[in-house]
């Protein structure tokens, strides 16, 4: 009797244990509930910039066209955006393009080439000396003069060789600042441009009349794939070619691929169009530039029937950058004229290349 008084008893407060931790998990199953129904805490991809009437027609059209109750709603595969580099997202004020400073480094301070190159290339490589430490003009039709002499002088490296070429150039000092190597040099707010747009669906490729493989080993930090990279371009061929077209040879299993001598072509103005046309195959509706070299991709990607929008950025920050303010301002002018958003980097930036990093006069 005693014992079945016992096991009543055990089971008594077994039950009352049961039902009180059953209570217990449903309150807390109703707490977590509460919890989840609360709206998400919307992400601040723009903390490196202050408000601006382009950030805010930026994250409009986003908005519209991710919406799919829109009539303006694009589908993911059409979320198709380019952006030129130099000036647009990576400094070209210091004083001049990257490619520009590269070229004048290989051609007169390479002990490796300097005493090779060609009178051509030596000539070429000494009108960005004088345009950058003396402030002699380029001659007319600088672009196309460069992007010769830098096919010749880069002839003969193996694409490899040549990714870490550029590497290690961009590991150096960049001229006009401390704190910042030129590999390091981004603008840090259009860097959270490209984070939001990956985020909302947007495909980002890299439009520049830089060399595109110099283009790749820059923005390879940045996490932008090579294969979205178009630039300027030289012809490349493998080690044991020679002369023979690549239709009539066959590439054996340890060649590599090298740099040849003959440009195919200057990725400028509406060489931009072609390319993106031949290599993405689609109209972008989203354009950002810095320089009369992207009217064409911006015009371009306006013409697009699915809604699209164009933006400018102007070097009009002569404090924290090397800008020519007049030269920006009557710029801005120039692009709101044409239909484009307009981004100043002295106001809409509350910081251009981050923190620690401080403008200082040129030392060469």
């Amino acid at each position: 009797m005693k014992v079945l008084n016992r096991l009543s008893i055990f089971h008594f407060v077994l039950a009352a244990l049961l039902v009180c931790g059953s209570a217990t998990f449903t309150s807390c199953s109703d707490s977590n509930s509460d919890t989840e129904q609360q709206a998400p805490v919307k992400k601040d991809y723009f903390t490196q910039w202050n408000p601006c009437e382009a950030l805010n027609a930026l994250q409009a059209y986003v908005d519209d066209v991710t919406n799919p109750a829109s009539p303006n709603f694009i589908k993911e595969e059409d979320r198709i955006a380019t952006f030129d580099m130099d000036g647009t997202f990576v400094g070209e004020l210091y004083p001049t393009y990257f490619e520009y400073n590269l070229l004048e480094y290989r051609v007169l301070d390479d002990p490796d080439y300097k005493d090779i190159a060609p009178t051509d290339v030596r000539e070429t490589a000494m009108d960005i000396r004088n345009f950058v430490r003396n402030g002699q003009a380029l001659p007319a039709h600088f672009d196309m003069k460069h992007a010769r002499a830098a096919a010749k002088a880069y002839a003969g490296m193996t694409v490899a060789q040549f990714d870490a070429y550029v590497k290690r150039y961009a590991a150096t000092q960049a001229c006009g600042f401390t704190g910042m190597t030129y590999g390091e040099s981004f603008y840090k707010p259009m860097l959270q441009v490209f984070d939001y747009l990956r985020d909302n669906g947007f495909t980002c490729y890299v439009v520049s009349g830089s060399d595109r493989f110099i283009c790749r080993a820059l923005v390879e930090s940045i996490g932008i794939p090579a294969n979205r990279v178009i630039g300027m371009d030289v012809k490349l061929r493998s080690t044991n070619q020679g002369t023979d077209e690549g239709v009539n040879y066959t590439m054996e299993k340890d060649e590599d691929l090298v740099r040849t001598d003959e440009l195919i072509i200057k990725n400028l103005k509406t060489n931009k169009v072609l390319q993106i046309t031949q290599e993405i195959g689609k109209v972008p509706v989203l354009s950002f530039g810095n320089s009369s070299g992207d009217c064409a991709m911006h015009n371009f990607c306006l013409s697009n029937p699915l809604r699209s929008e164009a933006f400018m950025l102007i070097a009009d920050d002569d404090e924290r950058d090397h800008a020519n303010r007049e030269k920006a301002l009557n710029l801005a002018t120039q692009w709101a004229n044409n239909g484009y958003h307009v981004i100043s980097m002295r106001d809409n930036f509350k910081t251009i290349y981050g923190e620690g990093v401080q403008k200082t006069a040129f030392a060469f």
